[in-house]
């Protein structure tokens, strides 16, 4: 049994190490492009057709400020269209009708879109406004974001080459300061909107539309085969069947639109489980065209990197449970030092990951000074709350690759600011069965930690040290937001 459990750490270890290597490359790639100056291609002498399209469903905080905010792009009128795909069933169905009242009096191209039935959810109504659309090219926006006016002048340009069928801007966050919990979820977007993104597409890799803030061309949407709800993540989803088909996404790193990060546990819980599930589930439909494709090598392997990225979860998650049982079993068996390798496994994959998130910050920052605070006040506890999440992202990440179905949730928004009083009540209540759970694990990683002392072990003090209090910072925020409203 002990050898079995030793060779199931090893494993994951080496997947854990191998997903960090695959990140150092993609540092590589992103500093490499960044000493290459990217020129912005002027516009179209005749500027095209767009029609942007806004899905809603049940946003009354936020979706007057979006209309408003699109209403105001400076773009020829009789060129622009603006689709409401409102599939709410609450008092936004009344905001939007008048907003829509409002602006079509002053001459804007705006149509409010329902429908009887709700199928699809984000896709189907994606798929249902193309069918009526008049442009040629989608813009497509979130109801929490605010694209500045000139959005869509400064993005354009970028399909003059005929190959491209989707662009994609990097993401900016209006309130990334409000808690701990949206300074660490901003780390990591920051650096998926840098390294990943810039890293992969530099490097003629596949990349991915992040689902809005972006637009595509019409033509390549219905050439890929369109928008698909079969996963919870049709971004992506579209994004690897388009490219399949020969289109290219351009990543526009100097481009960017704020919207807002989710501030409370709840919130947090349902981003990471669409975004975790709808991975694997692409992962599951595509993986086998992406490895069978006539794609360079190294464009194969990133892409099957970046399609079972998710699978860091249950990797982590293993090997942390088995580690604990494993202290006790290692003296006895003379496999100590065996042992001790391998987990230096995940300590170099650490190490890379350090690299990988100091380079983000530091782009962002442009100071040494600033980002080493940055860097050593926020990265640890990232560590932490990425261990702690490691089991609900697994849960989502297995019933991804086993085919389970379920409805896409929508992320709560609140119209949060830096600067602004939060718009939830929140009151400190029982936490769901999976925080319990994650308590549950808290204690025991406390008790792996007094074994790991106990035994001299003292790698394994850090590693048992961050899992308890990562599981156990999800716990407390958890009993913390448990009745937020």
């Amino acid at each position: 049994m002990g050898i079995a459990l030793l060779v199931l750490y090893a494993v994951c270890m080496l997947c854990i190490l191998a997903y960090s290597v695959s990140q150092a490359h993609l540092v590589f790639l992103y500093l490499r492009s960044k000493k290459t100056a990217r020129l912005s291609p002027a516009l179209p002498g005749h500027l095209p057709r767009i029609t942007v399209q806004l899905p809603i469903y049940n946003e009354p905080l936020v979706v007057e400020r979006l209309i408003r905010k699109v209403a105001q792009f400076d773009y020829p009128k009789e060129l622009l269209e603006i689709q409401v795909l409102d599939d709410s069933t609450d008092g936004t169905v009344a905001t939007i009708a008048r907003l829509v009242a409002e602006f079509r009096q002053q001459g804007i191209d705006i149509h409010h879109v329902r429908r009887d039935v709700r199928t699809g959810f984000k896709a189907g109504a994606l798929a249902h406004g193309l069918t009526f659309c008049k442009g040629e090219f989608i813009a497509i926006f979130d109801a929490d974001f605010l694209p500045e006016p000139d959005f869509l002048k400064k993005t354009i340009g970028h399909f003059a080459d005929a190959r491209v069928g989707a662009i994609q801007v990097r993401w900016e966050h209006l309130n990334r300061n409000y808690n701990l919990l949206t300074r660490l979820l901003a780390m990591t977007l920051d650096a998926h909107f840098s390294i990943e993104q810039r890293g992969r597409g530099a490097g003629g890799n596949f990349i991915n539309f992040n689902g809005t803030a972006g637009a595509w061309r019409k033509q390549c949407i219905a050439d890929a085969g369109g928008w698909s709800a079969d996963t919870l993540t049709e971004d992506l989803d579209l994004s690897y069947r388009a490219q399949l088909k020969g289109w290219k996404i351009a990543y526009l790193e100097e481009y960017s639109a704020p919207a807002e990060i989710p501030m409370l546990m709840p919130a947090i819980r349902s981003q990471q489980y669409r975004w975790n599930k709808g991975g694997a589930e692409v992962a599951r439909k595509l993986l086998g065209r992406v490895l069978t494709s006539g794609f360079p090598l190294h464009a194969r392997i990133h892409g099957v990197f970046h399609l079972l990225n998710t699978a860091i979860f249950p990797c982590l998650l293993v090997a942390a449970i088995v580690s604990v049982p494993l202290l006790p079993w290692l003296d006895a068996s003379g496999m100590r030092q065996l042992f001790l390798a391998v987990g230096m496994a995940l300590f170099a994959g650490f190490l890379i990951l350090s690299v990988f998130y100091w380079v983000s910050i530091r782009q962002r920052l442009h100071g040494n000074a600033p980002a080493l605070r940055a860097f050593f006040t926020q990265f640890p506890l990232f560590l932490c709350m990425s261990m702690g999440l490691s089991l609900f992202n697994s849960i989502a990440v297995v019933e991804g690759y086993l085919g389970r179905k379920t409805p896409f949730v929508r992320t709560p928004k609140f119209a949060s600011t830096d600067t602004e009083a939060q718009r939830a009540s929140v009151r400190w209540g029982i936490p769901p069965v999976i925080a319990l759970a994650e308590g549950l694990l808290a204690l025991y990683f406390i008790f792996g930690l007094v074994l790991a002392f106990r035994a001299n072990y003292y790698p394994f003090l850090l590693f048992h040290l961050m899992l308890a209090t990562g599981f156990g910072l999800l716990f407390i925020y958890s009993a913390k937001h448990a009745r937020a409203e």
